[in-house]
């Protein structure tokens, strides 16, 4: 009966349409009353432990950095620069859209922040050159998941909290899956801009072009260096290096660029809080209910489960990818990793799952979760942002997401894919 009041109880106010967070308040308070065995006391006690983490402290700070770099013209010289490079390729834009948004994810880590900000300019230029609204929204919005596993990464620093795996090794795995996804977009787009005759830019920029484009985004290119090397070198925390982005990004906006205004800082500052507030909300409601389900022995019990099925390595990730593939179609990727975590990782673990590769594949599929209808919360920002039918939008983007669960496979199957760096540096 506890475990339905717990696990039912989520998934039965989820569907009423409640918020995240409150789900999982509610469904933690109706298990604590109907046990009558702990006092409600416990509750703000773990709300407010659930926050006190200096690691997680690196999360608000990646989020304010990615809003200043937005609002101080950082995102245009970036991709004025793979434009620079790109655009004579024919449809080019759509080229210039993914390596915009690698280049944009060493900055942000946030795939929200890369749809929302960096995704208006891209859309806007993808448009006035003639491409189909809804293919451009599409392309900004698969572009925009790959910010997350590209470092730094606002969900790979919570799942390094979560699992206490070290966040540098983690950041270290994302970057050949990251680079992995890129170019498989750009194949994509690739054929399909033949075979419908996508614009290019007939005009070749020319080498002194080239160099001033990227002369003039230098400085924002230095922010993952800083940030990166910072923690690699073991100079710098990861929240310490996420405290150094955000001081960065605010002398390039207002001593390099010189274009931040006060009234940029506040916009940005509000919606960083307003980002950081939904995560840290859901991060402390999670702490309450992954404490409760691991007292009801939940995790055991998948595990027991899961092992009847098999006890292979790489079937058991490939049957946790399906579920969080789900699980992705109707839950915020938050959410689902304060959630699935404390279930899954001690199952693939006692299986023999490297730590690092498991929070790559969750991440990695939990992308392909911003993709999918019907929450897919990337479309519904490009949908804003472009104002095409989410229709359209829906049927540009099912092949870029046949596209990530095909590269899922070969990341699922070989662990070396994402751990190669990391043995690297270690070595």
């Amino acid at each position: 009966m506890a475990t339905f009041i717990l696990v039912g109880g989520l998934f039965g106010l989820l569907l009423l349409g409640m918020p995240v967070a409150f789900s999982l308040l509610l469904s933690s308070l109706a298990l604590i009353l109907y046990e009558g065995k702990l006092p409600l006391l416990i509750v703000a006690q773990r709300l407010a432990n659930a926050l006190d983490s200096f690691p997680l402290l690196a999360i608000p700070l990646f989020i304010l950095a990615a809003e200043i770099m937005n609002n101080s013209g950082a995102t245009e010289r970036i991709f004025r620069l793979a434009n620079t490079i790109l655009g004579r390729i024919r449809g080019g834009l759509g080229h210039v859209n993914i390596a915009a948004s690698m280049l944009f994810s060493g900055m942000s880590g946030s795939a929200v922040a890369d749809a929302a900000g960096l995704g208006a300019i891209e859309i806007r230029a993808m448009k006035k050159a003639g491409y189909d609204n809804g293919f451009a929204a599409a392309v900004t919005a698969a572009s925009s998941t790959i910010g997350p596993i590209i470092p730094p990464s606002v969900p790979i620093v919570l799942f390094g909290v979560i699992s206490g795996a070290p966040i540098g090794d983690l950041f270290l795995a994302g970057f050949v899956p990251g680079i992995l996804m890129g170019l498989a977009m750009m194949a994509y787009i690739a054929v399909i801009a033949k075979r419908r005759n996508f614009p290019r830019d007939e005009a070749f920029a020319g080498l002194p072009a080239i160099f001033s484009a990227f002369i003039e985004a230098f400085p924002s290119l230095l922010l993952p260096v800083i940030i990166l090397g910072g923690i690699w070198g073991g100079i710098m925390s990861p929240t310490e290096a996420a405290a150094a982005a955000v001081l960065y990004s605010l002398f390039l906006g207002i001593v390099v660029h010189r274009t931040m205004r006060i009234r940029d800082f506040i916009e940005s500052i509000r919606l960083g809080a307003r980002s950081t507030a939904t995560i840290m909300l859901i991060v402390a409601s999670a702490n309450i209910y992954g404490w409760l389900v691991s007292t009801q022995q939940i995790p055991q019990a998948v595990q027991g489960m899961l092992m009847t099925v098999t006890s292979d390595p790489t079937w058991l990730l490939i049957i946790i990818a399906i579920v969080l593939l789900i699980m992705g179609m109707f839950m915020e990727l938050i959410a689902i990793l304060a959630i699935a975590v404390p279930v899954f990782l001690p199952v693939a673990v006692a299986a023999g799952v490297d730590v690092i590769h498991f929070g790559i594949v969750t991440v990695l599929t939990l992308m392909i979760g911003l993709l999918t209808p019907p929450f897919g919360l990337n479309l519904f920002i490009v949908q804003q942002v472009s104002g095409a039918p989410y229709s359209a939008i829906l049927k540009e983007t099912w092949p870029f997401i046949a596209i990530l669960i095909l590269l899922l496979i070969p990341v699922i199957v070989f662990p070396s894919i994402s751990l190669f760096l990391v043995e690297v540096f270690s070595s």
